[in-house]
């Protein structure tokens, strides 16, 4: 009885929309969880999001569970987690995608997440690093382990907004580094982020991977923007 009267006063709203959840509603309501814009990329051996490292960097399998708009509801939903410290978005989003994943022989092989870590500093302005928060949302859903330390940043980069797709991966292409783990080798890592883009921080993150022996790659992230 308490909590409906507090949420009388004060309502729990959907991060996507912004309407009043229902009782049994959390983050996300119902219509939303519905109607918000799946790409299935999951079930696609070659969809947009593998071709954009076609060339670049040998990726297993790549794939993004929502298209992004501006001013849409993905994006309220990337801003809740990103900028406004709603870290139960990203928990909840990798729960969802988690279970479509599991679905696809491309995915459900994953044997470890590892999400694109952010510099110290930056994680020390923000407090979490939100593609960790995706990552946790994914590994409760898939059974899956998490790997926090053997990916590292080693330099904080410029922001890539804005910039050109050369000029992001410049930004990037040697800012990351490996902690020794030789419990990876062989292994099928998932690598996670919160957005795609260019693919360029991804690329890199790829590649840094990619020295650890006899190892796949795969990348998932929450949305993709159809940058061209």
């Amino acid at each position: 009885m308490l909590r409906d009267f507090v949420s009388l006063i004060f309502p729990t709203i959907c991060f996507a929309c912004g309407k009043s959840l229902y009782k049994n509603e959390q983050i996300i309501c119902t219509y939303c969880c519905y109607h918000l814009p799946k790409t299935n990329y999951h079930l696609q051996a070659e969809n947009p999001i593998t071709k954009i490292f076609w060339g670049r960097v040998n990726t297993f399998s790549a794939a993004s569970y929502f298209t992004f708009e501006k001013g849409g509801k993905v994006q309220h939903l990337i801003h809740e987690l990103k900028y406004k410290g709603n870290k139960e978005v990203g928990i909840t989003l990798g729960k969802m995608y988690g279970i479509d994943l599991m679905k696809s022989d491309a995915f459900n092989t994953t044997d470890i997440i590892i999400p694109v870590p952010l510099h110290i500093k930056k994680l020390k302005k923000r407090g979490y690093n939100q593609s960790e928060c995706f990552a946790s949302g994914l590994s409760q859903a898939m059974n899956v382990e998490t790997d926090f330390k053997t990916l590292f940043r080693a330099k904080a980069s410029e922001t890539q907004t804005k910039k050109s797709r050369f000029n992001r991966w410049q930004n990037v292409e040697t800012i990351f580094q490996l902690k020794e783990n030789k419990t990876l080798q062989g292994k099928h890592i998932l690598l996670v982020d919160d957005v795609i883009t260019t693919g360029s921080t991804l690329e890199a993150c790829a590649h840094t991977l990619l020295q650890i022996p006899d190892v796949k790659v795969s990348i998932a992230t929450i949305a993709y923007t159809g940058y061209k």
